[in-house]
């Protein structure tokens, strides 16, 4: 029986794909992993889910505009074969019912414990809850019950050591898919990130190009209105954006990478803010890609776009506060 595993390219997607390729062997399935994102998915999913009959989807939002195109041809494959999407990225509108697929979502936690805590009680042992550890303190998840309770049953010291390495480690590393399925075979072995030499030294290497970049953003940055900007940053987009946050005293920070006639972004912002709602509510107004979490998020959009983009975003920043300010007004 073969399986594919859709899966983000983070330390909470590939935390959450090993331990899906680690239950799998011990039902005696085969399965291949391939990294996607929300707006690759629907392509990802035409070229690889073809030819198997069993999908598992994992770490990745369901992307505004091609939501229903995805949907579609999930209940395709599901007609066929086992189709179950495991993710934690708030929605802006119910998941429709009808459509045959295991839907495995709660914005309460990381994709890694979601997976975890459904694969355990599949049979997958309890030993692997500090892969799922891993993920979640990765993705800035570990403040749940279940996060504090398991911890206790490990060296705290030592998971957050190892969650470091391996969330450095594939810092920056993109496209590099065949070292990030290494990566999964490594995980799913139940062998420690610090275990993996490679790894390690990606991490150090991209310690001290994240203090470079933060001080390059540190010179850089924009501001307009309530957002503070960074465009092509040496590095993380995700971690120049939040400095570009922080150094612009800003509401929001944006960092943006050139991809021809796009930008491609991340999104951080401060507590009060939801940017997965704003991204999403702009994507039904405009030509953009967008979602993730309140107050993590990416985006796409077209350059000619980017000023429109950022003045629109500003004005709807500036209305939310505005109301959460009016529903839970400040203490005096």
């Amino acid at each position: 029986m073969e399986y594919v595993i859709f899966a983000h390219g983070d330390s909470d997607g590939v935390a959450s794909a090993a331990l899906i390729y680690r239950y799998l062997k011990y039902t005696g399935a085969s399965a291949k992993v391939v990294f996607s994102h929300p707006v690759g998915l629907i392509s990802d999913l035409k070229e690889f889910a073809q030819s198997s009959s069993h999908v598992f989807i994992v770490d990745i939002a369901l992307n505004e505009i091609h939501k229903e195109e995805v949907l579609s041809l999930l209940e395709k494959l599901s007609q066929r074969g086992r189709v179950v999407y495991i993710d934690h990225h708030p929605l802006l509108d119910p998941l429709p019912k009808g459509h045959g697929l295991e839907w495995v979502h709660d914005t309460c936690c990381s994709a890694s414990e979601l997976t975890f805590r459904y694969l355990n009680r599949k049979g997958l042992p309890e030993e692997y809850s500090r892969v799922a550890l891993y993920g979640a303190i990765g993705d800035y998840m570990d403040e749940t019950d279940w996060i504090k309770e398991t911890l206790w049953q490990w060296d705290k010291r030592s998971i957050y050591l190892e969650a470091g390495i391996l969330t450095q480690g594939l810092e920056g590393t993109r496209k590099e898919y065949d070292f990030k399925r290494r990566v999964v075979e490594h995980l799913a072995e139940n062998k420690l990130p610090s275990a993996m030499s490679e790894l390690v030294e990606r991490s150090i290497r991209q310690a001290s190009e994240d203090e470079k970049l933060r001080v390059w953003v540190r010179e850089h940055v924009v501001k307009q209105g309530v957002i503070a900007y960074v465009l092509n940053p040496p590095g993380s987009v995700g971690r120049a954006a939040n400095y570009a946050r922080v150094y612009g005293g800003a509401i929001v920070g944006l960092a943006a990478e050139d991809r021809g006639a796009t930008y491609v972004m991340s999104l951080r912002a401060v507590k009060d803010v939801d940017l997965n709602y704003l991204l999403r509510s702009l994507a039904k107004k405009m030509r953009v890609h967008g979602g993730g979490h309140p107050q993590a998020a990416g985006a796409r959009v077209d350059k000619a776009m980017f000023e429109d983009f950022l003045t629109t975003l500003s004005q709807m920043l500036r209305d939310q506060i505005s109301l959460t300010q009016q529903v839970f007004p400040a203490r005096s």
